[in-house]
């Protein structure tokens, strides 16, 4: 029996006793008399694990997910030989029989080198370009990988590569994962929530679901999709006219016909009752998430803020916000990073949409001591090509960097080389499947140990892959 059905049996000998839904959501209504909001903060959900592996680093983990795969070379790998090879062929030695997107027609693959500067920063020296200059004020909290590498070179496998480990469609998501294992630390909101910003210059790229999404756990530990603006989720505001009378009487009379054979699908019943008593309290819980009133106007303004406006800086924000109040898993997602063409002028706008709410994001977390057990993520699927594609860059699955900081990383460290070309990984070669094993360490969790039957067989997260890179650990 999965964990969050454990207490299945107590709850319907309790409905059963005459305290239905209904009670519990009208008594979760009640602003003055909120008993169950009151004990909920104190009564974490459970996860799967009854112990960990590992002494944990990190409690929760925010992950920037840059969807569409940012360029490497506008950002944190500079190479200055693609500078001095301007338009010249790129080595047949490094193209020769390597797959690619939709360069692999082109009659002539020449070099493209980036048309902005970079510098070094912090005390650690780390090289970031002039399109983050935010990013850069905050170099000495980040490791930076420079050796990543993925199994796909089109976006869709290569999001679930990034997001499930697999290819393989219908695999849990890595925040789903980490829900179901390690729970939620509050059960005001969702333990996995994913908020999602579109960018000016592309604000269409499409983006699969199932990137948050729980395959085969429990439907309870799926992404929950909250809104950047306006109401978190639709439906919350009771409609016009309805009392919370009305309401709690609808839910009891769902409970009893529920109960008129209490033995009968027993899980789905427990999963039901949670997802209604989850509904009350965010009635309460999610329009206060995004009432930015109470910030302090300096953390508005080192955001760029002054409401829930739906940009990514809004969504860091909401991310802090959270991470406070418990949730486990927070994907922050910024869809405008696919710069097939005008590459630098693309750059240039994206760039500029997420880099102050980076920044701000570190500082804050800092500021309330909560990035020293919160790991954070950015990165995309993969990075771009060192040739040009007209006046952009296309997909590039066998070099990229990600930057990671909290969380029980070694702060201001630069991990991996690749070559003079940003082509292939020289040093440390870092898989995915190694970043998902290295972030369940920080969580206290042996990723080869935490399995679930599936389809005949245990099934994890790292697939049949991955090792914890201890090297990138404090």
């Amino acid at each position: 029996m999965h964990p969050f059905a454990q207490d299945l049996l107590g709850r319907r000998a309790f409905l059963r006793r005459g305290m239905g839904l209904g009670i519990l959501g009208l008594a979760a209504l009640q602003p003055k008399t909120n008993w169950l909001l009151r004990n909920a903060h104190a009564a974490p959900t459970p996860g799967a694990l009854a112990q960990l592996d590992f002494p944990p680093r990190a409690k929760r983990v925010i992950f920037l997910y840059m969807s569409g795969g940012p360029s490497q070379l506008e950002t944190f790998d500079p190479k200055p030989e693609l500078q001095k090879r301007h338009n010249q062929p790129i080595p047949e030695s490094l193209i020769r029989g390597v797959p690619l997107a939709q360069l692999q027609k082109s009659a002539r693959l020449v070099c493209r080198p980036s048309n902005f500067s970079f510098a070094r920063h912090g005390h650690c020296g780390h090289e970031i370009s002039s399109l983050l200059p935010h990013t850069a004020s905050v170099a000495d909290d980040l490791t930076i990988i420079h050796s990543m590498t993925t199994d796909a070179i089109n976006h869709d496998p290569a999001h679930g590569i990034m997001n499930t480990g697999s290819i393989l469609q219908g695999r849990p998501s890595m925040g789903s994962w980490v829900y179901y294992g390690l729970g939620a630390e509050s059960e005001n909101l969702p333990g996995f929530v994913v908020l999602m910003s579109n960018g000016a210059y592309y604000p269409n790229q499409p983006i699969p679901s199932r990137i948050w999404q729980n395959g085969f756990l429990p439907a309870s530990v799926q992404g929950v999709h909250f809104n950047s603006s306006g109401e978190a989720l639709p439906y919350l505001t009771r409609p016009a006219g309805t009392t919370q009378h009305q309401q709690g009487a609808l839910i009891s009379a769902i409970n009893e016909l529920q109960s008129l054979n209490p033995e009968a699908n027993a899980t789905e019943i427990a999963a039901r009752a949670n997802q209604y008593e989850m509904a009350f309290r965010l009635q309460t819980s999610a329009p206060e998430l995004m009432d930015f009133s109470k910030e302090p106007r300096s953390v508005l303004k080192s955001y760029g803020l002054t409401r829930p406006d739906g940009s990514f800086a809004a969504n860091c924000l909401i991310a802090r916000r959270l991470a406070e109040r418990g949730v486990r898993f927070i994907q922050v997602i910024h869809r405008e990073w696919d710069h097939h063409a005008t590459i630098d002028q693309g750059m240039k706008t994206t760039c500029a949409e997420v880099d102050q709410g980076c920044a701000a994001l570190i500082n804050d977390l800092k500021a309330r001591d909560l990035l020293k057990d919160t790991l954070v993520i950015w990165g995309g699927e993969f990075g771009r090509t060192p040739m040009s594609q007209g006046t952009g860059r296309d997909h590039h699955m066998k070099a990229f960097t990600i930057w990671m900081a909290g969380g029980g990383i070694k702060p201001g460290l630069s991990y991996g080389r690749t070559d003079d070309f940003g082509y292939n990984v020289l040093e440390n070669l870092m898989h995915v499947n190694d970043l998902h094993a290295t972030l369940l360490y920080l969580l206290g969790i042996d990723h080869k140990k935490f399995t679930i039957r599936s389809q005949g067989r245990d099934t994890r997260l790292t697939d049949l892959a991955g090792n914890v890179i201890k090297d990138l650990i404090a």
